[in-house]
This record gives structure tokens, sequence and C-alpha cells, in this order.
């Protein structure tokens, strides 16, 4: 606590700074399924081992995303830009998704796929429980600070960088909660990693706004949706299969 106090003071200087930042980040996500899949403590050697030879060298992929932000809100969707030549057989981004935040009410607008199915998320903006540690390195040409926290369901160790510069709260994914923007993840030694790679500031258009068109999906709080991705992963575990297809990672 002592520690999160001293970085508040830290950035109160930059604070008001940030209320006239606003832009688009792009993240690279790389995603190593061998690694995934090794996490995975209920398949056997053997299973690991046969989805190892068949992946073979195709066991990692890239794609890119975007974060919108101001000092209230942002807006975190796939891009259209590719990240490899080759990814058209990747269609879990083409899936409805994108992650809206308005931090001024304190609330949360996500649209999720989960194993074909849509889910329209409202609730109150949530944070994990981040442990700010005192590693730096820099991200994207910006000093960035380590966070950690270990996730209640799916027992990953997720590392957060972010930016000292940029006192807002936000990140990539359903990532937030640190006095900072977050500019990469690390979830599982490396497993997926989602990392800022351009970072353009400059005034938006229209792009935090949400889509003109109706999104039909099921309509969830964040404790229904959490259930749904409960019931996924013991239904993964009892057939003894790996939890990550149908679902962003």
């Amino acid at each position: 606590m002592k520690k999160l106090t001293l970085l508040f003071a830290f950035l109160c200087p930059i604070f008001a700074f940030a209320q006239d930042q606003e832009g688009t980040i792009r993240y690279l996500i790389t995603q190593h399924y061998s690694k995934k899949l090794a996490a995975v403590d209920y398949i056997s050697k053997q299973t690991k081992e046969r989805n190892e030879y068949i992946w073979g060298s195709r066991s990692e992929w890239k794609v890119y995303a975007n974060l919108y932000f101001n000092a209230t809100e942002s807006k975190y969707e796939d891009s259209e830009e590719r990240a490899e030549k080759d990814d058209d057989n990747y269609s879990w981004k083409k899936e409805a998704f994108f992650i809206k935040r308005d931090f001024a009410k304190r609330t949360s607008y996500d649209v999720m796929t989960v194993v074909g199915q849509v889910y329209i998320v409202e609730d109150t903006i949530r944070y994990p429980e981040w442990k700010i540690l005192n590693e730096m390195k820099e991200v994207a040409g910006h000093v960035c600070m380590n966070a950690t926290y270990t996730d209640t369901l799916t027992k990953e160790l997720v590392v957060g960088w972010f930016a000292l510069d940029l006192p807002l709260n936000g990140g990539p994914e359903r990532f937030g909660g640190l006095p900072g923007l977050i500019l990469e993840v690390d979830i599982n030694n490396g497993a997926v990693i989602i990392s800022a790679d351009k970072i353009d500031l400059k005034k938006l258009d229209q792009q935090l706004a949400l889509p003109k068109k109706k999104i039909k999906g099921k309509k969830v709080n964040e404790d229904g949706y959490r259930e749904v991705l409960k019931k996924h992963y013991a239904e993964k575990r009892k057939a003894e299969q790996p939890p990550y297809w149908g679902l962003r990672y």
C-alpha cells in the first residue's frame, strides 16, 4: 500500500497533462499454443506431445488490436491490419468483440464471443488485485513499471507493464486498474504477450462511439460472464481437452 501511495504521489504532477491526452495504441498480440498447452495441468504428457507434433512450427501466431482512449473513455477492438500475411485461417478475430470503458461513470460495456455465443457484458468496472512491483522497462518508447496478479479462475499468472507518463486508467483486452495505461501484458510467462508497438497521441474522431448497428447477444453482468467461463473450463477439464478453442486466449 505504501508503494502504491508513493507512486500516486509521483504521478500527480503530470495528471493535469493526462487530462488532454487521447489517441490510439496498436497492440501486437502474440499467442504461443505450445506454452499455453504446457500450463494445462490436467492433460497428459502424451496428449501434449501429440498436439506439439500437430502444430509443429505454426504454434505461434500474431494479430493486431487497437485501443482508442481519452481521459474518461476507452474502446478496444480487433484491427483490420494484418500482423501476418497468412492469418486468414484465424477467424476468431472476426467474431463479435469490443471492450468499452467509461471511467467517469465507472461502467463497462463489453461484447465477447465464447464458443460461438455472443455475450453483452454490462456492469460497473472491476479490476483484479494487482501487486505493484518495482521493475522498470521501456515499451513503445515509454518507461513502464510492472505489476502482477494470478487469475482466480484460470490460475494464469498475469504481469502488466504500465506507463508512468500516461496516468490514465485502462489497457488492452479487459485489463486495467493500474495508475497508468497498460502497454504490455504477459500471461503465463510468454504463453500470450500483448504489447504496444505504436502509439499515436492525437485527437480522435468517432472511434470511441459504440456501433450504430444493434448488437445481438445474451446480456449478462460480470458475475454471469464469469460463470460462463467457469462452466467452459469445467467441461474442458472433464473431457481432458485444452480450454482455449472458442476463447480469445
